[in-house]
């Protein structure tokens, strides 16, 4: 069955595929054992053999689309036919993933009501550490499922350099150029080890509505 290892390496071989606008629901079978799995939205060949290392267990995770609520499922970075995955990322939240390319992505976005912007943010950086805050911006990078969180990029056009931008940890799935605003707490000078270290960051947030 799937867990939370980002090591353990799963074969599965697809039997139901679900496409949404943003994701892709398949259900598989391991080792005889019969499960649900999401990623992002996909091409995926119905009875084909495919593998993915880790993926993060969510309970009665409701699919707006689908009008479904799956009892288990299991949030996954990818999937590949190849099992050493050599097409897939490394799996190192600062690595390449895709970035935004639209031409309007520098376009300033207004904050929520009670939110602020992230130019605000860094400007007042110790007002707000420890602090829960509301941030609204669109999604210019992201990787999934990398220490059993997702990293996500947003950018508002704020500040006099347009492209700086918050890194947001969560559970919840965007999509790349989606706007969006999260909800969470901000850590000062985070060090996650081996080097990666942020000097703000917005931790265990949540998508707002």
């Amino acid at each position: 069955m799937a867990d939370e290892s980002t090591s353990l390496l799963h074969k599965v071989v697809v039997d139901e595929i679900l496409n949404t606008s943003k994701y892709t629901y398949l259900n598989v079978t391991e080792d005889g054992n019969q499960f649900w799995i999401a990623i992002p939205k996909k091409d995926v060949e119905k009875g084909g053999t495919y593998y993915y290392r880790g993926g993060l267990k969510k309970t009665n995770f409701k699919s707006a689309e689908y009008d479904k609520v799956f009892e288990t499922i299991y949030l996954v970075s990818d999937v590949s036919k190849d099992p050493s995955m050599s097409d897939m990322s490394s799996g190192n939240p600062h690595s390449h993933s895709e970035s935004a390319t639209t031409t309007d992505k520098n376009t300033k976005i207004d904050p929520l009501p009670g939110g602020i912007t992230i130019s605000e943010l860094y400007a007042n950086r110790k007002k707000y550490e420890g602090q829960t805050v509301r941030v609204k911006g669109r999604c210019v990078k992201v990787n999934n499922m990398i220490m059993n969180r997702n990293w996500i990029h947003i950018q508002d056009g704020s500040s006099s350099d347009k492209n700086v931008d918050l890194t947001v940890t969560t559970t919840d799935m965007v999509s790349l150029d989606e706007i969006v605003a999260f909800e969470g707490k901000i850590t000062l000078n985070k060090d996650f080890g081996a080097g990666y270290k942020y000097e703000i960051i917005m931790e265990e947030a949540h998508l707002l509505p």
